[in-house]
């Protein structure tokens, strides 16, 4: 079975590898001053655990684990919020994402004819972080999107990767200053004060 981390992982990569390509500096990236790292890495650590470590049982530990993990992310998504260009894109891609995986309890709702297109089976018995459900809730913000078998990294993927995926492209390059850097809606504007 792939895993949506390796299609996500894949791509991250290419986007990494684009910024020198248009005239970005990678070096900008480790200059950057992150804080609370250490909650990212457990959040993404978390669904490595569940999904593809220890992916036997799909109980109540399973799923209360794989949302967790979208709280540490979460947590530090606002601890940078104001340090990462396009940042809210990421969030938002997020967002979407945790919204269809709660309204589905803990799982992220996968159209069946797109989990065959992309040849992906999930094994009885294992936990699946995505996969067909009985009466899925929200499905349209679910895993309805899909590289087909035929690809070497094929898997499905929703809205909410697309947005994931856009966003962290446009902080490379805006971050690396590259030709493809898009400054205009790197950061959101300041909330308006309120009167008096």
């Amino acid at each position: 079975m792939q895993h949506p981390e390796m299609l996500l992982g894949v791509i991250f990569l290419l986007c990494l590898a684009s910024v020198p390509l248009a005239g970005g500096r990678l070096g900008a990236l480790a200059e950057m001053e992150l804080r609370a790292t250490w909650l990212v890495l457990a959040g993404l650590g978390a669904q490595i655990l569940v999904i593809s470590v220890f992916p036997d049982g799909a109980g109540v530990l399973h799923t209360g684990v794989h949302l967790a993990s979208y709280a540490f992310i979460a947590a530090f998504v606002a601890a940078n919020w104001t340090r990462v260009p396009f940042v809210w894109l990421i969030a938002l891609g997020g967002a979407l994402n945790l919204v269809a995986i709660a309204a589905n309890g803990g799982v992220m709702p996968a159209d069946p004819d797109a989990l065959a297109a992309a040849g992906i089976v999930t094994p009885a018995g294992e936990f699946s972080n995505s996969t067909a459900v009985t009466d899925p809730r929200l499905l349209f913000l679910g895993d309805v999107l899909y590289l087909p078998s035929s690809w070497p990294v094929h898997n499905v993927f929703s809205v909410g990767d697309v947005l994931i995926v856009v966003g962290s492209f446009l902080a490379l390059h805006t971050i690396g200053g590259s030709k493809l850097a898009f400054n205009a809606l790197a950061t959101l504007p300041p909330a308006p004060r309120p009167a008096g």
